[in-house]
């Protein structure tokens, strides 16, 4: 008897897990697992998805986003034909695979790297290649080391999720001269403008140079507009034009465009994430090591905490914090199995984090205290 089978390699994906959420506690649920802002949406953004559904839902989208594609090219200074937008930067990462890996060819990534690359490269009959990384930040020559005749396309978080680091524009380019011209890198920035090192660029004038990088952004972080999956590739016109001859034709819904439009020409909103990110994730950091924790430097929106010698866990300690209703992130699924990632939060929601952990951690101690005695 024989039943439909799979392309071969699709088998082999681990299916990617979302950030745990749900039922927390009697007394609250925080979700701190998925690198949401805290400080939600645009209220213009909410206003007009809202007028969108009003002028009603019968009708198809605007099939290339006319209008968010040019919103965001004004607010980048980037030309709006070598945008190309998607259902979350997700998509976008997929028909880049799509387009340039096939049976035989690689796809190399970090160590630590996003999730979905290896799962887009296997789902193309590509093979993924993983380039160790060097206290858990990107390493270029790693990177070239691994790269072969098969090589096709080479994907950089910058910074990376789950470890929050980055390279600085200089390795960057450094990467980009060192790759042969028929690779394409790309760059995904889906936490870009959280960061404010002055050293650290995410790729529009690399893009705008070379006829083979593209940098991938979301709405999904900093706008808050994770439920609608929005995301844009800003690409070399020959890429851009095989990116839409292979999207779905309506991609995004009309309320995600007018809902995109609103946030991205609502910078005043954005800059106080970014503010809110700023003054939260040195305090973070700080009561994190208070507590005997190692937390690893982070320019982004999370922190990843290790567990190493405090007691417990990165397992246990996760058990304990969904006893109380806090949800962060496991990330042994990364390579990282004794670590949790934590979404910087509201401040009261901060708080309440690290008055659980002094207590979960005060609790391990005395348990190994009365084990020793």
């Amino acid at each position: 008897m024989t039943k439909p089978r799979p392309t071969p390699g699709i088998l082999d994906i681990a299916a990617y897990v979302p950030g745990e959420g749900g039922k927390g506690s009697a007394k609250r649920e925080i979700k701190l697992s998925s690198n949401e802002t805290p400080l939600g949406p645009s209220p213009a953004a909410v206003e007009a998805f809202h007028a969108a559904a009003a002028r009603g839902l019968e009708r198809y989208p605007d099939g290339s986003a006319s209008e968010l594609r040019e919103a965001i090219g004004e607010v980048h200074g980037i030309e709006a034909d070598r945008i190309v937008c998607g259902a979350g930067s997700d998509e976008l990462l997929n028909l880049l695979t799509q387009a340039y890996i096939g049976e035989g060819d690689e796809g190399i990534l970090t160590e630590h790297g996003f999730l979905v690359y290896p799962i887009a490269i296997k789902t193309n009959s590509g093979t993924p290649v993983v380039a160790p990384e060097r206290d858990l930040m990107t390493d270029v020559d790693a990177i070239l080391a691994k790269v072969t005749d098969k090589t096709r396309i080479v994907f950089l978080a910058n910074p990376n999720n789950p470890t929050g680091t980055y390279i600085p524009n200089a390795e960057v380019r450094r990467l980009r001269a060192g790759l042969r011209d028929d690779i394409v890198l790309v760059l995904d920035g889906a936490y870009a403008e959280y960061v404010e090192a002055d050293d650290y660029d995410a790729g529009i004038g690399l893009v705008r140079e070379t006829e083979n990088t593209v940098m991938t952004r979301t709405f999904s972080k900093i706008y808050g507009l994770a439920g609608l999956r929005i995301g844009w590739a800003y690409c070399p016109v020959e890429i851009a034009d095989v990116l839409n001859r292979i999207r779905g034709p309506f991609n995004l819904s009309s309320a995600s465009i007018a809902a995109g439009v609103a946030a991205i020409r609502d910078q005043a909103h954005m800059q106080k994430a970014v503010v809110h990110n700023s003054r939260s994730l040195p305090w973070l950091t700080a009561e994190l090591e208070k507590l005997g924790l190692r937390v690893t430097p982070s320019v982004a929106n999370f922190l990843l905490i290790h567990f190493d010698g405090v007691g417990l866990s990165a397992a246990e300690a996760d058990n304990a914090l969904k006893a109380e209703g806090i949800f962060l992130r496991r990330v042994a699924a990364y390579n990282l199995p004794n670590a949790l990632r934590l979404t910087i939060g509201t401040e009261e929601e901060n708080q309440i984090v690290i008055d659980v952990l002094a207590k979960i951690l005060a609790g391990a101690r005395k348990g190994s205290e009365a084990v020793a005695k």
